[in-house]
């Protein structure tokens, strides 16, 4: 499982703008192959700054998604409501078992 968050910050008066992107294709990116979830958050102190946190099966289905034509479509009408560049990262879970097991070998 890849875990994905991407950060993004938004011009003030174009928030509305993205937030119409987003809920007119975030059915379609949670049902895209390989996508177990997404969601969108909210920056807690600035309400410019967004964040998406999905699940995905494996970076295959990551990249997938990423040359698909729904990308091509959202990611450049998001993109140009951008304050400053996007910040994103992929990420596996690491489990307290893990942990343990990791530290036991050590």
């Amino acid at each position: 499982m890849l875990i994905r968050v991407v950060r993004m910050v938004f011009q003030p008066e174009k928030v509305t703008a993205f937030l119409e992107v987003f809920n007119g294709s975030k059915d379609q990116i949670r049902g895209f192959e390989g996508c177990r979830h997404m969601e969108l958050l909210q920056d807690f102190n600035d309400p410019h700054i967004f964040m998406t946190y999905s699940y995905w099966e494996s970076e295959t289905h990551l990249n997938n998604y990423r040359k698909s034509e729904l990308f091509g479509q959202v990611w450049p009408a998001t993109k140009k409501l951008f304050a400053a560049p996007p910040v994103a990262f992929s990420a596996r879970q690491f489990p307290d078992a893990l942990v343990a097991e990791t530290l036991q070998k050590s």
